[in-house]
């Protein structure tokens, strides 16, 4: 019997393969083979949620690829991804396969397999299993979800703020995330304190100790606690006065306190942690690593890299503690196996294991050999390092902490200050000869490894006071949200799942809601708008609590507890009547983030700062005025949290007359579209290193006279005004234009030995021999260009020569005039033809990510 598997990525296609031998076809679907259709109504609330799916564009030649297979083989094996999505895509295939007739006498049967190993992908083969129903609501019913909301919610910030705007279920709560601490760096107000430490020594060794009692009271310095004793230099000098006269340059050991302290490793691997760790130690991003964790995944080097369990197998913790034992001996290896608890939570991934090599005996040295693409070695190194760190014994470290006091012991009350060294010692190596967990910058519970070691004191020793350093602190804001971080704090809040991580910070960047401050998140105008906004009129669905509960029930769909389509009806009806309100009660201006900065001393018009349909600007006046107010658009990188009154007035002083040039003509600067230029008549020069608010009259005559050399030197032929149609010379060489089309200068006979210098002059030359009309013939075989800024192009100039081209071509016999009637009749298509557009723009917000 002919057996058809199919499974999603032709990689892990070739890797099943070998395994299952001759009886066995395996296809690739390349992903999802179906979505939601393009258009309003492909999810139908009023038709019980019913669903219209259609094949994807890219897949149909795949799926058209696994019909014509199934017509041919006795059984199937739906071998996608063992989650919900791998279900879904089963799914679907299963509809296609019915749609189309094919399914008929033949078994159908669904297999998982968490790790493509010659057994693994045998013995799932071996007892097949059925599609998961459950899984698959609870897919339908996040994809259903997320349409939902981006189809209803989009569409609000492209009214309300600007086109090209996207709200996500789970993207709008990362963003408000990110916003948020914003904010608080923003309110952050640093308080200085500070710290007291002293050098000592004995026999040549140098002891550090720090301030912790004096005048006989605990000394604070804990920022994290906000508690101090000294908040300033005063104090602090008045500190360092009272240990120097009491210690008279001598310290006295007075209390000696050992321990041993044993630090376990880290669990293994699971989504979330894979991609903390690889944002830490690596530096990939979230999509980066999950890319390399599916290719390793489906070429057989790792387990499947979507999951929450942070368990191992019996027989992987078998094939990980031989390895440990083989390569780092029997100390190195517990009695018993390490386990782990895996935290509950309400977006669970299905994997049943944290992410492991399949076969710990293959060393990231022997992988090597094998894995060409150097994120995917890397990766894996660090997984098998967590794997193997994982079940090691404890790191085990001797420490030990000394309390000093100035000159004799026994002092009380407000005599007695104490300072403290501490030092440690590794002992005992355990998991860290393999693997050293980092950390993020705001973790302040994490122990340092690197305390030096102390030599042998005992108590009474007298150790010699060299210098005692006050030194000063200031509190600091929190830091700014990371990958990993953001990756932490979204999973600790129980929002999303962790494998869609990586296309929700995709879209918070490509929304340019946020923008990078090396591998920190700083959220964008735009972002902090979209945020208020969505905070202030739809707080229900972007509160962490609701979008963690959300996570739960489609959790409890998926086991079976929970129908899918009651729980959307409750998410459904009041979130549609709230999109509806805002719709109609709320305007464009108050969701703006308007901020007055002052008013104008000549007119008494305020002057505002705000955000438009293109962007941030500054505006002098209100609509409600007799004159039309003035706008200015922010520099680049300006942001509008930061403009001033007298940022505003600079901004608004453009456009600025600079004088007349020497023949008469008015000369200004100002701002467009495409950024500040110089206008000389009415002609414009691009301004590129020069300050537009300060550029002086003759250094814009020096930059418009730099153009007429640079277009003159371009000129090879220039038939006429009147004929419109020139050669110019361009960046890959020689061609003909009217100003609506180019068309390439032919090439003459270039000998294949010539230098790129002569054969420039050898094409110019040919070019400058063309006739007018060979230049007509090759413009009316040429496609029309888009029309791009510049002097005498685009803009400012693609009308003007576009007229001088008709000017120029042979007159043709005018066409009848239309009537007034015909006129009317012609009127509705340009209203369908609008309505046509708007409908398209309105697709694109139901396909918003999560």
């Amino acid at each position: 019997m002919n057996n058809l598997v199919i499974v999603e990525s032709p990689a892990k296609a070739k890797t099943i393969k070998k395994y299952l031998g001759a009886d066995f076809e395996v296809l690739a679907s390349y992903g999802h083979v179906r979505d939601l259709v393009e258009k309003e109504g492909a999810v139908d609330p009023a038709n019980n949620f019913a669903m219209k799916y259609q094949v994807i564009d890219k897949s149909k030649p795949k799926v058209d690829a696994i019909v014509r297979a199934a017509k041919n083989a006795g059984a199937l094996y739906l071998a996608t991804d063992p989650d919900r999505e791998g279900e879904a895509i089963s799914w679907h295939l299963t509809e296609i396969l019915r749609e189309r007739g094919v399914l008929e006498g033949k078994e159908l049967h669904r297999v998982r397999f968490y790790e493509i190993t010659k057994n693994a992908i045998r013995e799932a083969v071996e007892s097949p299993d059925t599609l998961n129903d459950n899984l698959v609501d609870a897919q339908q019913a996040r994809r259903a979800l997320d349409y939902l909301v981006g189809f209803n919610l989009s569409p609000l910030l492209w009214k309300k703020i600007k086109p090209g705007l996207s709200a996500g279920r789970v993207q709008s709560v990362a963003l408000r995330l990110i916003c948020e601490r914003e904010d608080e760096i923003t309110r952050f107000i640093k308080q200085e304190y500070w710290t007291v430490e002293a050098d000592a020594t004995r026999a040549k060794s140098r002891i550090p100790a720090r301030l912790i009692e004096y005048r006989g009271t605990k000394f604070e310095a804990d920022a994290q606690k906000n508690r101090f004793s000294v908040t300033n230099e005063a104090d602090a000098l008045e500190v360092e006065r009272t240990l120097a006269t009491a210690a008279g340059g001598k310290l006295v050991v007075d209390r000696i306190e050992k321990s041993q302290k044993r630090r376990r490793a880290a669990p293994p691997f699971t989504t979330s942690t894979v991609q903390q760790e690889a944002a830490r130690k690596l530096g990939f991003t979230a999509r980066r690593t999950m890319q390399a964790a599916q290719k390793l995944y489906e070429a057989g080097f790792i387990t499947y890299m979507r999951t929450d369990s942070v368990q191992l197998s019996r027989d992987a913790l078998g094939d990980i503690r031989g390895t440990i034992k083989a390569l780092y001996g029997d100390k190195a290896l517990p009695e018993t196996p390490n386990f782990y608890q895996t935290r509950a939570q309400a977006n669970a991934q299905e994997a049943h294991e944290a992410i492991r090599p399949t076969s710990a005996a293959r060393t990231p040295a022997e992988a090597r050999r094998e894995i060409d693409d150097e994120d995917q070695a890397r990766l894996y190194d660090l997984v098998w390092k967590r794997s193997m760190a994982s079940q090691m014994t404890p790191a085990v470290f001797d420490t030990v902490a000394v309390d000093l006091v100035p000159g004799a012991r026994g002092a009380t009350g407000a005599a007695r200050h104490v300072l403290r060294a501490s030092g440690q010692t590794l002992v005992e190596p355990g998991f860290l000869a393999v693997y050293r967990e980092d950390h993020d910058e705001d973790e302040t519970d994490v122990e340092s490894e690197d305390e030096q070691r102390l030599p042998v004191l005992a108590v009474d020793d007298i150790l010699t006071l060299d210098k005692i350093r006050p030194e000063q602190h200031f509190t600091q804001p929190p830091p700014r949200y990371t990958e990993a971080s953001l990756v932490k704090s979204l999973e600790s809040h129980g929002i999303g799942r962790p494998s869609t991580y990586a296309s929700i910070i995709d879209t918070l960047r490509y929304r340019k809601y946020v923008e990078m401050a090396g591998k920190a998140f700083v959220p964008t105008d735009i972002g902090k708008i979209v945020a208020k906004f969505l905070v202030k009129y739809f707080t229900t669905y972007v509160d962490y609590d609701f979008t963690a509960r959300m996570e739960d029930v489609l959790d409890e769909i998926s086991n079976g507890s929970k129908d899918w389509r009651p729980e959307l009806e409750r998410f459904w009806t009041p979130f549609k009547s709230r999109c509806v309100e805002i719709e109609k009660g709320v305007s464009r201006e108050e969701v703006a983030e308007s901020r007055e900065l002052g008013r104008d001393p000549v007119t008494g018009k305020p002057i505002t700062v705000r955000m438009g349909q293109y962007g941030p600007f500054v505006q002098q006046g209100t609509k409600d005025d007799e004159e039309k107010p003035r706008f200015a658009s922010l520099m680049p990188g300006q942001k509008m949290d930061d403009v001033t009154l007298e940022d505003a007035f600079k901004l608004l002083s453009l456009p600025r007359s600079l004088g007349k040039s020497a023949d008469g003509k008015a000369v200004s600067v100002g701002r467009g579209q495409f950024g500040p230029y110089v206008k000389y008549g009415d002609k414009f020069v691009s301004i590129k290193d020069d300050d537009p608010f300060t550029i002086t009259l003759e250094r814009a005559l020096e930059l418009v006279v730099a153009k007429q050399a640079a277009d003159a030197a371009r000129v090879i032929v220039d038939f006429g005004e009147d004929v419109g149609i020139r050669v110019l010379m361009g960046q890959w060489g020689p061609y003909v234009t009217d100003g609506v089309k180019n068309a390439k200068a032919p090439k003459p006979g270039i000998p294949k030995d010539a230098d790129e210098t002569t054969k420039l002059t050898l094409w110019r030359q040919a070019a400058a021999a063309l006739k007018l009309e060979e230049c007509r013939e090759l413009l009316a075989a040429a496609p029309v260009r888009p029309a791009k800024g510049g002097w005498g192009r685009g803009r400012f100039g693609a009308k003007k020569k576009a007229a001088a081209a008709a000017k120029a071509a042979p007159v043709k016999e005018a066409a009848p005039k239309k009537t007034a009637a015909a006129k009317k009749k012609a009127a509705p298509k340009k209203a369908a033809a609008k309505k046509a557009v708007k409908k398209t723009v309105k697709k694109k917000a139901a396909n918003t990510e999560a």
